[in-house]
């Protein structure tokens, strides 16, 4: 199975009140974030079986700008164990509901998010191996029980590549 865990892109300032925070929604950037990705996404042929969000507001946002990018069409599942407050057996059982399936987009926060990633990692390590920025998107292959990394994207990667595809310049050329 091929995993993408994504952070949810940015959301401004956290709220002191939690029932707040929970329905604090992606800002500007994180937007731009999304859109981001799901166009890299859509650019590598990623196609997601299944996408499953935290059901806090701007994760569900993140889950519904990447899949809309990257034309999924099916319903967003949404799951307690990627909420922050989600553990790691809510998690294990997570992905043994979806262990049958090829590729699978979750949609988390911070803190659990980098610790599930560092877990399936290196069950045994004790100091973090990754570190997950908002808007930043991991892809493993799972096997077997055994978890590889394949790559890490991070949104200032993406924007520094858009920045450079679309600067306008003109060939050098010398005239001798």
């Amino acid at each position: 199975m091929n995993l993408y865990l994504l952070r949810h892109g940015s959301a401004g300032q956290r709220k002191l009140d939690p029932l707040v925070d929970h329905k604090r929604p992606l800002d500007k950037e994180g937007k731009q974030q999304c859109i981001l990705l799901g166009r890299a996404l859509n650019a590598m042929k990623i196609q997601f079986d299944s996408v499953i969000s935290s059901p806090l507001k701007r994760a569900l946002q993140t889950a519904t700008l990447v899949g809309t990018e990257t034309g999924y069409e099916k319903k967003i599942q949404l799951s307690q164990a990627m909420t922050p407050e989600g553990t790691w057996s809510d998690f294990q059982r997570l992905l043994d509901s979806v262990m049958d399936q090829e590729e699978v987009l979750l949609v988390g926060h911070n803190p659990n998010l980098p610790v599930y990633l560092n877990r399936l990692l290196s069950p045994s390590a004790t100091s973090p191996i990754a570190r997950v920025r908002k808007g930043a998107i991991a892809a493993l292959t799972v096997q077997r029980g055994a978890t590889r990394l394949q790559w890490l994207l991070d949104p200032r990667l993406l924007r520094a590549v858009q920045a450079r595809d679309t600067k306008r310049s003109r060939a050098k050329t010398s005239r001798k």
